[in-house]
C-alpha cells in the first residue's frame, strides 16, 4: 500500500516544512479567499500571488514536476468552472482570469499539503475548537482513501489477469465493473467501521 501519493513531500526537511503549521494554514486560507475575493480589474496582485507562490515552492524544495502533475491532474475541474463563466458572461477574458484564480487557489492547497503533515494540520483544527465530528471525519477520510486505493489496485489487477481480449470496449467495461465493485466495497466497509467504533463507545 502506497502511504504518500496524497502528501509524499510534507515531511522534508526545508524551511517552509520548519514553520508553524498554524501559520502556515491561516496563511493559505487567507491566500485563497484573498485571490477568491479578487476582482478582474486586479490581475497583478494574482500575479504577484504566483510569484510568492514559485518562491515558495523553491523554498520548499518540493519537486516541480510533482506540483505541476497535481495541479495539472485538477485542471479539467477548473476549466469546467471557467467553461461556465465564460458561456455566462461570453469573455474570454473573465474566462482566463477564472483559469488563473482557480489555479493558484490549488496550487496553494497542494504547496500546503505537502509541506504540512496532514496531522499536523488536524491538531490545528482541533486547537481551534473547531467541531470534534469534522475533525474525526477529515482523519477517517485521510486513513481511508489510502485503503480504498489499495482495494481498487488489487481489484484491477485481479481483472486484468482474467481479461484476455486488449480490445478498448472491454478495457472501459472492465473499469466500471471495478468502480461499481468498489463502491459497493466500501460502503459495507464503512457500515463495518461505524458498528465497530460505536461497539467501542464512540459517539
Amino acid at each position: 500500500m502506497r502511504h504518500d501519493f496524497l502528501d509524499r513531500y510534507s515531511r522534508l526537511d526545508s524551511p517552509i516544512h520548519r514553520a508553524s503549521a498554524a501559520v502556515k494554514l491561516v496563511v493559505a486560507l487567507a491566500l485563497v479567499v484573498a485571490v477568491v475575493l479578487l476582482p478582474a480589474s486586479r490581475p497583478m496582485f494574482l500575479v504577484a500571488v504566483a510569484v510568492v507562490l514559485v518562491a515558495v515552492a523553491v523554498l520548499s524544495r518540493v519537486p516541480w514536476r510533482f506540483l505541476v502533475v497535481r495541479v495539472l491532474l485538477l485542471e479539467p475541474f477548473v476549466l469546467g468552472v471557467a467553461m461556465l463563466a465564460l458561456f455566462q458572461s461570453g469573455g474570454w477574458r473573465m474566462f482566463l482570469f477564472l483559469v488563473g484564480k482557480c489555479t493558484v487557489c490549488l496550487m496553494v492547497m497542494v504547496l500546503l499539503s505537502n509541506t504540512t503533515p496532514f496531522s499536523d494540520l488536524l491538531r490545528v483544527l482541533k486547537r481551534w475548537r473547531m467541531p470534534a465530528l469534522l475533525v474525526t471525519t477529515l482523519s477517517l477520510m485521510y486513513r481511508y482513501v489510502f485503503v480504498l486505493v489499495d482495494e481498487a489496485q488489487r481489484m484491477g489487477r485481479a481483472r486484468t489477469s482474467r481479461t484476455f481480449t486488449p480490445r478498448r470496449s472491454r478495457a472501459w467495461r472492465t473499469i466500471a465493473t471495478v468502480v461499481s465493485q468498489l463502491f459497493i466495497r466500501s460502503s459495507e466497509r464503512a457500515e463495518r467501521i461505524y458498528a465497530a467504533m460505536c461497539a467501542r463507545g464512540w459517539r
